[in-house]
């Protein structure tokens, strides 16, 4: 019989349910010898993240440059626009909403201080630069290699990028689901494990439920630009959003994208140009997933996120997120240096992130490949006559 292959979503399902049972009857030992391979495990992703950016945002600035137009401009600019918008509105949402549902610190350091399972090693993993520096390397040698026309550091960069892709496919992805039964097993353990599954629901049917209000906004605003009806638009696209929803892949759902922007009326040519490079920079369901799971991760923690230090970290995780797409999980790897370098993350509140983030992981590429068809309709008003 063929090997059964597991999604992701199904994989971490099972590391729930496994970590919340195992919690309750597990000896102390068995604890600290999950807490240990968490430990490690969090080093080793720390390490990688600066590596994923380098690797992986870099060819992405170099090949965006060829050929750079005004057209191209105008789907970057839109693109990254979109995606940090998309962040603000989570944020301004959630911050009004989680009050009326979530309890404030309620996994905070004093309310699961009772009982604390110390790891066997506790062994550090330095990575080479921060998130900050890798970002900035990413701009420098992309566009250094925009203008000096460099094929052989753009092919070193390339061969870079598959190494990192490869190691996030065949390592990082296939370790989650044991780093997240690692983490439920401890809270289960220290008796914290109903109050993370009770948020994790309502975090998630909260993101949902703004993924859906935030494309109607980019539908109205595309309608009115490109002088349709923006609900039959967005109705047209319904496909797209379901294949997204079901597959978890924004590139892999180009083919279906595209089919539904012709039906509202996008030329060919602005579709085979649109919507390929959207696929790669724009990110705005993915956002909004991941900063209403941040927030509401600091809220119930008790460590509140201050607007200033949230507008920073959305503004760098929309640049971090550029080739994210290329790798399973991309987004969320790509944003985990962010979350604690810019918001102050620790391992543990990064790991329940992880957790509630991967639980649904749908709904962010469904809103992503949707809002590409927004972006199809505003650059078909702006240049289909002069295509």
């Amino acid at each position: 019989m063929k090997k059964i292959k597991l999604s992701l979503f199904v994989k971490v399902l099972i590391a729930i349910a496994c970590g919340s049972l195992l919690g309750l009857v597990a000896p102390e030992f068995l604890v600290r010898l999950l807490k240990t391979f968490n430990v490690l495990f969090a080093q080793l992703l720390k390490f990688i993240v600066p590596l994923l950016v380098l690797g992986l945002v870099t060819p992405a600035i170099a090949n965006v440059g060829k050929g750079a137009g005004k057209m191209l401009l105008f789907v970057v600019g839109a693109a990254y626009v979109s995606t940090v918008c998309a962040g603000l509105f989570s944020y301004l949402c959630t911050s009004t909403a989680f009050p009326h549902y979530l309890t404030p610190g309620e996994l905070s350091t004093e309310a699961v201080a009772a009982k604390t399972f110390a790891p066997y090693i506790d062994m550090k993993i330095p990575p080479l630069c921060d998130m900050l520096t890798a970002l900035v390397l990413s701009f420098m040698f992309g566009i250094g290699m925009i203008y000096i026309k460099a094929p052989g550091l753009k092919k070193a960069f390339d061969e870079f990028g598959e190494i990192i892709k490869l190691v996030i496919e065949k390592v990082i992805i296939p370790l989650l689901p044991w780093y997240i039964f690692s983490m439920i097993c401890e809270m289960s353990a220290k008796g914290v494990i109903d109050v993370v599954l009770g948020s994790g629901v309502k975090i998630i049917f909260t993101g949902v439920i703004l993924s859906i209000l935030f494309l109607v906004v980019q539908y109205i605003i595309a309608g009115v630009i490109a002088r349709k009806n923006p609900f039959k638009c967005l109705w047209n696209m319904l496909p797209a959003y379901l294949t997204g929803f079901s597959i978890c892949s924004s590139a892999a759902v180009i083919p279906v994208t595209s089919q539904c922007s012709q039906k509202n009326g996008v030329s060919e040519d602005i579709i085979n140009f649109t919507i390929p490079l959207c696929s790669n920079v724009h990110m705005c369901g993915s956002t909004i997933k991941l900063a209403a799971t941040a927030i509401a991760v600091a809220y119930i923690t008790g460590t509140p996120i201050p607007f200033a230090v949230y507008l920073n970290f959305v503004l760098m995780q929309a640049v971090a997120t550029v080739a994210s797409p290329g790798v399973m999980g991309g987004v969320l790897m790509a944003s985990v240096g962010l979350l604690e370098s810019i918001m102050g993350f620790s391992p543990e509140q990064t790991a329940l992130l992880m957790t509630i983030y991967l639980a649904l992981d749908g709904y962010g590429p469904a809103c992503n490949v949707t809002g590409d068809g927004a972006i199809a309709l505003i650059m078909e008003k702006l240049f289909g006559k002069k295509k």
